[in-house]
């Protein structure tokens, strides 16, 4: 069996570096990176909260996901920049194309992270962390932002390796090197442990990765019961998931995002998937495509994926109608176990919506009618931010909607 070698590459502190490498190209002199900025929603409603912050930022205490409001009472000279998704899009997929030069085996795991499977090419690349030296500085040059890379045997040890000392890095840690150099760490740096579950090992006197790997497993089924395996497992850097290229685009189209912590909130879920289903119908509609087929997706606190999904009689690209299918997907499929990535896809693409309608009906002329009304919405959004208009229907839908558990 050929050893398995694995690349997990992280572009380092993703948004605000390719903020900061728009307004460069845009003539900028300043470079964002180096001042206290973040990138936030509007302040002014004290409701935006921090999606990245620069070095300097974070020296001031402030942290990822806390409110710009609060982050300025650290900072009074905090410097706030709005997302720019389209850009963000745009340069991970310019560094995923890049990618595609060396393996066709490439996981776009979240909108700035990739694995890559370089399994069975040893006479292609004689050495591979001359390789990752040669990506990581091909990405600088030709991009203008930095990254991550991590080397090992599997997923998991590749993103361990990745996460070590920061920023514009290359890390190996093969099977050789877990006791080493992963079994010291801390009990929270361990890839998928949350911090409900890291606070619980604690309290066990659990404090290091190694502690866990070499706890009796009956004491941790006691308290972690059916969780105990993935736990051990992921202490001693077993891992046996694939790298899973995503399906072409000319097929579907999807986003999915990896959770800063495990989460069974159903309310929190909806906001997500209705983040996603803004993003995910906006590039829909640019590409002036429809979808007959959407599915939602979930990878559970175990790294257990499932999915569920429903074909429409009628194709959309509408945020509205494939949000109300979104939600009811949600209700129908989500198991109310502790989900780590949630995601969307959207398939059997086509560029025409047809229908059998009915000569009593004006639905062709209601569809025309709703293409231009989102047509406007989105134009008002990409110029004043996403989400300052949103449809009426829409907030009826998050504010109402009641979940139905599932039967097991």
């Amino acid at each position: 069996m050929k050893e398995r070698i694995i690349f997990h590459i992280d572009v380092n502190n993703a948004f605000l570096s390719w903020t900061a490498v728009h307004k460069l190209k845009n003539g900028e002199k300043e470079d964002i990176r180096k001042i206290p900025s973040v990138i936030g929603g509007d302040e002014k409603t004290r409701h935006g909260i921090v999606l990245a912050k620069s070095p300097i930022a974070k020296q001031f205490g402030i942290k990822t996901a806390e409110t710009i409001y609060s982050a300025r009472k650290k900072c009074p000279n905090l410097k706030v920049f709005p997302s720019e998704f389209d850009w963000y899009y745009e340069q991970s997929n310019n560094m995923y194309k890049y990618l595609c030069n060396y393996t066709p085996i490439i996981e776009r795991f979240s909108i700035d992270e990739c694995f890559l499977d370089f399994t069975g090419t040893s006479l292609l690349y004689k050495d591979y962390e001359e390789l990752a030296y040669k990506i990581k500085e091909d990405i600088k040059n030709k991009f203008g932002f930095t990254v991550n890379i991590g080397i090992a045997n599997n997923k998991l040890c590749a993103k361990m390796a990745s996460d070590f000392e920061k920023p514009d890095k290359v890390h190996t840690l093969y099977e050789n090197e877990i006791k080493t150099k992963m079994w010291p760490l801390p009990i929270e740096d361990l890839f998928m442990v949350g911090k409900k579950t890291s606070a619980l090992l604690r309290t066990l006197n659990i404090n290091t990765i190694g502690d866990l790997a070499n706890t009796n497993d009956d004491f941790l089924k006691k308290y972690f019961k059916n969780q105990t395996k993935f736990l051990k497992e992921s202490a001693r850097g077993i891992d046996y998931t694939k790298v899973a290229p995503r399906i072409p685009k000319n097929e579907s189209i999807s986003i999915s995002e990896t959770l800063p912590y495990d989460c069974d909130d159903y309310e929190k879920l909806e906001k997500i998937l209705f983040r996603q289903t803004e993003e995910i119908t906006r590039s829909l509609r640019e590409k002036r495509e429809y979808a007959k087929t959407i599915a939602v997706t979930y990878k559970n606190s175990y790294f257990e994926t499932y999915s569920h999904q429903v074909n429409l009689n009628v194709a959309q690209n509408s945020t509205t109608e494939i949000y109300k299918e979104v939600i009811n997907i949600l209700k129908e499929s989500w198991k109310e176990d502790k989900i780590r990535n949630i995601g969307i896809r959207l398939s059997n693409l086509t560029k025409n919506r047809t229908a059998q309608i009915s000569i009593f009906t004006t639905e062709e002329a209601k569809n025309t009618k709703d293409d231009s009304i989102q047509e406007t919405i989105d134009n008002i959004n990409k110029r004043y931010g996403t989400s300052s208009v949103i449809p009426a229907s829409i907030k009826i839908i998050g504010r109402s909607t009641k979940h139905k558990k599932t039967k097991q």
